[in-house]
């Protein structure tokens, strides 16, 4: 079970005294079953001190809830969740909706300014012109009821087309059109991983592709991000099922793996005759035009792309592919049929309207973030000088290193100033990163702005004050 302060999501954010908001959001929880009758609650100290909050606040509201029936709390035996909490027909959910990313976009609206999810915040006007354009196409179907697990031909086409253009040709069966590119990880996920089987991740990575993995009960086999020493090595030492890797802009740290490391992981794949996952959701975002070819590029039979229309047009339309061998492809339809029977026939004629022309809205896209970015940089310059961040070449998010204490406490003392911001742990599968956080530039400079702001007050109340006038300038590799 994930950490109980991660499940807790924008608990403080609401209006109240701090240990009835905290009650709150542990009642719901428990009625929920995402706490179990039986499972055992933080002493007080402990919780108190990852919440970044008084003891006192953690121990009124664990009363409030033993009042209730709600936890037991015994000498000697700690802290759990009362027997009668939950009725015997209720059943805890699975683990996929406890990833923070995701419990931050299943919260109600509220205050507070998120920095928590990195996708375009409007659909841009040429995704509606598409839709538009698409009522033809719609028109004009006949003996067609709209199911097609592997995707519309013209979609796979237009798709494959783009891949060539990258320089990697790419033929239509070679495409299966997903609804998004995490629809795509949980396919891949499904059919090539067994429990147990190992699975070769970067640490730290993107958080929804752990998730999809540990859903699958697979092992993770986490190496440094960017060191190809350890890919190779795990790879050898670990026959995985999969080798999965962000290497262009990549997500958290938006990093880009250099030509020789991609040569290398291509050729251990294909000597190991291992299958290896390239993320390809960011890959497009490049700030200076020089965008590193697919990974398949050097002649990688073995590698599966994974991408969408999510990061470069909108979130909300979602679109996305799996480019790999026919035959995977058809495995891969075949899984899809069982679960939807096809992605939404609206949406893929709107990418056929699009797609052709993506080169306008990605360069636009592209210059808003790289207008936004570097918006952030200096705010962060000005106003967190002791934080230590890398500026991004290219795709939407900073990894910021603070310069003490744990990330994770600091982020609930984020949430009270009226920002919400992803610890990096949350994305290292070793539990390590606790000193990061991921910071998206995907907002309005004015917004971003005003985060930064938060951001401070925050840190100079979770720092005592210090945390500035020990630091005197940015320190910027």
């Amino acid at each position: 079970m994930r950490p109980l302060e991660t499940l807790l999501g924008r608990w403080s954010s609401g209006r109240g005294p701090l240990h009835l908001l905290l009650a709150t959001r542990l009642r719901q929880l428990i009625d929920d079953g995402l706490l179990p009758p039986g499972a055992p609650i933080p002493p007080d100290r402990v919780l108190a001190k990852k919440l970044a909050i008084g003891r006192t606040t953690v121990v009124a509201a664990y009363e409030v809830l033993r009042q209730e029936g709600r936890i037991v709390r015994r000498q000697g035996s700690g802290t759990r969740v009362a027997p009668a909490a939950l009725s015997s027909t209720r059943r805890a959910p699975d683990g996929g909706g406890r990833n923070p990313l995701f419990l931050h976009l299943l919260e109600p609206p509220d205050d507070v300014r998120l920095l928590t999810c990195a996708a375009p915040l409007a659909p841009p006007p040429q995704l509606i012109e598409a839709h538009a354009n698409a009522l033809p196409r719609l028109a004009a179907l006949s003996d067609d009821i709209g199911y097609h697990p592997a995707g519309i031909w013209s979609v796979r086409r237009a798709v494959a087309e783009r891949y060539t253009r990258r320089g990697l040709p790419t033929r239509p069966e070679e495409i299966l059109v997903v609804t998004g590119a995490q629809q795509a990880l949980s396919l891949l996920a499904r059919l090539l991983v067994a429990p147990g089987d190992s699975v070769v991740v970067e640490a730290p990575t993107y958080s929804g592709a752990l998730d999809v993995f540990r859903d699958g009960a697979a092992a993770l086999r986490p190496v440094p991000a960017g060191d190809v020493g350890a890919y190779t090595e795990a790879m050898d030492e670990y026959r995985p099922a999969i080798t999965y890797l962000v290497p262009t802009f990549h997500n958290p740290t938006g990093s880009v793996l250099g030509r020789f490391e991609r040569n290398a992981i291509v050729r251990t794949a294909k000597e190991l005759d291992l299958v290896v996952i390239e993320d390809d959701v960011p890959a497009e975002l490049s700030f200076h035009d020089d965008e590193p070819p697919p990974l398949a590029a050097g002649g990688g039979e073995n590698v599966i792309q994974v991408g969408s229309l999510s990061k470069v047009v909108w979130g909300g339309f979602r679109i996305g592919w799996v480019r790999a061998a026919p035959a995977l492809v058809n495995r891969l339809a075949r899984l899809k049929a069982i679960h939807d029977l096809g992605s939404d026939t609206i949406a893929q004629l709107a990418a056929v309207e699009l797609l052709p022309n993506l080169d306008e809205i990605r360069a636009e896209r592209v210059a808003r973030l790289r207008e936004q970015h570097d918006h952030l940089c200096a705010e962060l310059r000005e106003h967190l000088p002791s934080w230590r961040f890398e500026p991004a070449r290219g795709g939407q998010t900073l990894w910021v290193r603070l310069p003490s204490g744990d990330a994770t406490s600091y982020a609930q003392v984020a949430l009270r100033h009226g920002v919400a911001v992803l610890p990096g742990v949350h994305f290292d599968p070793n539990g390590g990163s606790q000193d990061a956080l991921r910071v998206p530039f995907v907002y309005p400079k004015a917004d971003l702005s005003d985060a930064v702001r938060r951001l401070a007050r925050a840190w100079s109340s979770y720092s005592g004050g210090r945390g500035e006038r020990d630091s005197l300038h940015a320190i910027v590799v």
